[in-house]
């Protein structure tokens, strides 16, 4: 089944009655966890930014909590499954002052994580990359946001 574009799936939602998107938006939600969070976030989350970015920041610390520090290859996986949750949170938002800010987080608890991720390559290239997207998002915001940011940035340097 070959999908259809997003200019014809437009005219087709403007032909719908209200209760007949809601009936579609329900079985989108029903139908995969990642609309599932889209939705919960545009109905719930998205008219409160900060108390968004918030909750993410707390995923970041529990999920760092709960890091099984036995071995480094176990360290990089999880640190890879929260960045790819955090990517997904940020994709939600589409506001890059967001994306910069969990990014931020993210690079903090990382350098601060004990075992020292310098001892691991693949961290530190981890840690490094994550560093240099915050830069270049932080790029294209307002100046007074990116002296902000860039503030913050200056204390985490690259490992």
């Amino acid at each position: 089944m070959k999908a259809v574009s997003l200019p014809e799936i437009k005219k087709e939602l403007n032909r719908l009655s209200t209760s007949q998107i809601q009936e579609l938006c329900l079985r989108l939600a029903r139908f995969k966890k990642d609309n599932k969070e889209l939705i919960s976030y545009l109905l719930f989350e998205s008219h409160n930014e900060t108390n968004y970015i918030e909750t993410i920041k707390c995923y970041i610390d529990e999920e760092f909590e709960i890091i099984n520090t036995s071995s480094f290859f176990y360290i990089r996986k999880s640190v890879r499954k929260i960045l790819r949750n955090l990517k997904k949170y940020s994709r939600y938002s589409q506001k890059k002052e967001t994306e910069v800010e969990i990014l931020l987080h993210f690079c903090i608890k990382l350098k601060n994580f004990k075992p020292d991720i310098k001892q691991s390559n693949q961290l530190k290239n981890m840690y490094n990359r994550q560093i240099l997207l915050c830069k270049k998002i932080i790029e294209t915001l307002h100046h007074d946001l990116q002296y902000d940011y860039n503030l913050i940035l200056t204390n985490l340097k690259f490992i």
